[in-house]
């Protein structure tokens, strides 16, 4: 494997463990983390002794889900505005059309993009404490890099409008009992060994049956991918270019209520 900068990739057999690994951003999805995914999982795609992928990360968190720094570049200038879309296309691309099972085992919160990500994954392993959320709406963005494919396809439409426009999180008890989370365990440990041990089960089987079979499931994704994902990021960069957009990332740095003028 190449060496990267946000991930890591250790190999156990013919099972990956592919970490996000940037514990001090908890994890957010910035320019390199968003660059950086699709490659390997590309390399990982190739990889003809690779049977499964198991999908980690370091720290307290899963992911703090994308980058406020981004948000606001993207604000003050209309070309990484449009790379960010442009890029981010391709990462939900890149992880919802993965040729392979792919198994996400989740700690602490999960947020935004991250947590639309692990909605494509083929088992979503939690804890029942564990925090799920898509919070697009509290930061004057629409949930649109993913959250609109993923949600549906898992929980339901109804389900779907609940979470992703009042943008609260749902523990891992609520997100397994909604069918967004496919197993749980007891604490974080357990969890991690629930995934691998997913993991090398599903290695274990034919392998042209269960790849040619994640392939035909990846059809599902991408039907909702066709229709509404390239609308739905450029309704998110409209969004971006608001006032109030801005007015979000200053009241989360600076711990207050937002003022908001629908600008």
């Amino acid at each position: 494997m190449s060496d990267y900068e946000a991930v890591r990739v250790e190999r156990t057999g013919r099972v990956a463990e592919l970490r996000l690994n940037r514990p001090d951003m908890l994890n957010a999805f910035d320019d390199v983390l968003v660059n950086e995914l699709p490659r390997v999982l590309l390399e990982l795609a190739r990889d003809s002794e690779l049977r499964a992928v198991v999908l980690t990360s370091t720290g307290r968190h899963f992911s703090a889900g994308g980058d406020m720094d981004t948000l606001v570049a993207g604000h003050d200038d209309l070309d990484v505005l449009l790379r960010g879309v442009d890029d981010g296309r391709r990462l939900f691309r890149a992880v919802a059309d993965f040729p392979k099972p792919m198994v996400v085992v989740v700690q602490g919160s999960s947020f935004g993009v991250a947590t639309s990500l692990v909605f494509t994954a083929d088992a979503v392993v939690a804890t029942p404490t564990t925090l799920l959320s898509d919070p697009h709406v509290h930061i004057g963005l629409v949930a649109g890099d993913g959250g609109v494919v993923a949600w549906p396809l898992s929980a339901g439409l109804a389900r779907a409008k609940r979470q992703l426009l009042w943008g609260e999180p749902l523990t891992g008890q609520q997100a397994y009992e909604f069918g967004l989370v496919s197993d749980l365990a007891e604490d974080d440990e357990a969890a991690r060994e629930l995934g691998f041990e997913l993991a090398h089960r599903v290695a274990s089987l034919p392998p042209v049956a269960v790849q040619l079979t994640k392939r035909s499931l990846n059809r599902v994704l991408s039907a909702s991918i066709h229709d509404v994902l390239d609308t739905s990021f450029y309704l998110e960069a409209l969004s971006n270019r608001s006032a109030d957009a801005l007015e979000a990332v200053s009241a989360f740095r600076e711990k207050r209520e937002g003022r908001w003028t629908g600008a």
